[in-house]
């Protein structure tokens, strides 16, 4: 028999966005029910952040084994024993998973129902035996992998991001498919670990970073082994005794490379089939849910957050747009999304990471630009931790107000976060430039770049003659 709950706000989808409403809502006084049909914390938690980052950390350790003898230290192959580097990825995820589950959740006074939702009409969705009508829906259902179209994969067997992480045995040569974040990540991350890789992306490696910039990534990739086809065309697979062969044209010429093992890495695609949207009066492509500035749907009352509102997916987004929709619905402000200081970061060795406008972006909207740029081999602690390789570049105006930062180097993802706050807060380069920062750190650098741009001037021919002219009367 179907029961009926009454509430103040229903959520749907229970990962980074959907938990960050119904923790928020809950806490401050509202009646909160929240519907997951599969794992509490979603696809960060279970199959992309967190064991990505977990994978990566495995890597890392391994590289620094091969790599030891910079430091005077004896380096060493390191072996691999992947069904420990299996366990390690799961303990991370379940050390984290108690802040996400039913129990925390219904300790906060949410009521957690396991189960798919599908809309009835615009303001009730059922979940297994139960219905549920509220003022307000938050649908926070994600996104899953996109699998493409291409001649042959149906006679393969493949990785995407949701299996990999249950790999326990060595892989033999990985052929990833996608230059993008993740298929860089995991191509790292395996050829650390042992595996030969290669990476095929029929567009351009690393599209949405800036080319300069992700192109040192890419030279350090290929410098640890990773073969890299970027740009060809007519991609298929055969199935072969030891695993597939993927044949693309390069250059009018057909390549072919044979693996053992494959992974998909080709996006992601908003998660809304069987919601039954249309009953709700919500308009959606594949893209995701239409949504405005508020990040209300077509329905008013039925708000959508995190990769199945797009165009970011990135578990920060989900979380910050859960902020907006919580002023929207609980103080009924009309609070509005601001994607000026959008930050992303790729956690390859070294990392990439971006916030704000890139330079040809600022150019096609028409400013006035100046470009900053900054070598990590002129930063001291660089120097000591042998990690040179890193650039910074920001893009301001004349008049000095930053417009965009990236960052490729070591620990790119923290060194990022003071450009966050100064795009956010529209703040000019003086700013930067006149911040103390500890000696020796790598965040020197950001002061370093910021002070580069008075550099013309300060040291320009009319601040001689004003000096020399001011020190007659010392």
């Amino acid at each position: 028999m179907t029961s009926m709950i009454q509430t103040d706000i229903c959520v749907i989808g229970a990962g980074s966005g959907g938990l960050s409403v119904a923790a928020g809502a809950s806490q401050m006084g509202a009646n909160v029910v929240l519907i997951e049909k599969s794992e509490m914390g979603g696809d960060c938690l279970n199959t992309g952040c967190v064991p990505s980052k977990a994978l990566l950390a495995a890597g890392h350790v391994a590289q620094n084994m091969r790599e030891a003898d910079a430091f005077g230290i004896a380096s060493t192959s390191p072996s691999v024993d992947w069904a420990e580097v299996n366990r390690h990825v799961h303990d991370v995820i379940a050390a984290i998973a108690p802040n996400d589950s039913v129990e925390r959740f219904e300790g906060l006074g949410v009521n957690v129902i396991q189960a798919a939702a599908s809309f009835i009409d615009e303001n009730r969705v059922e979940a297994g035996d139960v219905q549920v009508r509220a003022k307000y829906f938050v649908l926070a259902t994600g996104s899953s992998a996109f699998v493409p179209p291409i001649e042959g994969l149906e006679e393969v067997e493949y990785f995407t991001n949701e299996n990999i992480f249950g790999n326990k045995s060595a892989i033999d040569h990985l052929i990833v498919i996608g230059g993008g974040p993740i298929g860089i990540e995991m191509a790292q991350a395996h050829r650390r670990l042992g595996a030969k890789v290669t990476v095929m992306e029929v567009a351009r490696l690393m599209i949405k970073d800036d080319r300069e910039l992700a192109q040192v990534v890419i030279d350090r990739l290929t410098d640890e082994g990773i073969s890299f086809y970027e740009g060809g065309r007519n991609l298929r697979f055969e199935k072969t005794d030891m695993g597939l062969t993927a044949f693309c044209e390069m250059d009018g010429e057909e390549a072919c490379v044979t693996g053992s093992h494959l992974l998909i890495a080709t996006g992601r695609r908003a998660n809304v089939d069987g919601l039954n949207l249309e009953a709700a009066a919500v308009n959606y492509s594949p893209r995701g849910v239409d949504v405005d500035s508020r990040l209300r749907t077509s329905n008013r009352r039925i708000f959508a957050i995190g990769d199945v509102a797009g165009p970011y997916q990135f578990t920060h987004m989900a979380a910050y747009q859960a902020g907006i929709v919580i002023r929207n619905m609980l103080f009924k402000l009309p609070a509005k999304a601001n994607y000026l200081s959008v930050p992303w970061v790729t956690y390859t060795d070294p990392e990439l990471a971006h916030v704000g406008m890139m330079e040809a972006e600022a150019k096609d909207a028409g400013k006035d630009v100046r470009v900053l740029r900054w070598k990590f081999d002129e930063n001291d602690r660089a120097q000591a931790e042998k990690r040179t390789e890193g650039i910074i570049k920001v893009i301001t105006e004349q008049n000095g107000r930053i417009l965009g930062a990236s960052i490729v180097g070591l620990h790119a993802g923290e060194l990022i976060q003071p450009w966050i706050l100064a795009i956010s807060q529209k703040m000019k380069v003086g700013a930067m430039a006149t911040m103390i920062a500890p000696y020796p750190t790598l965040a020197e650098a950001n002061k370093r770049i910021a002070g580069s741009f008075y550099t013309d001037k300060l040291f320009s021919e009319g601040t001689k003659k004003l000096i020399r002219f001011l020190m007659r009367f010392s």
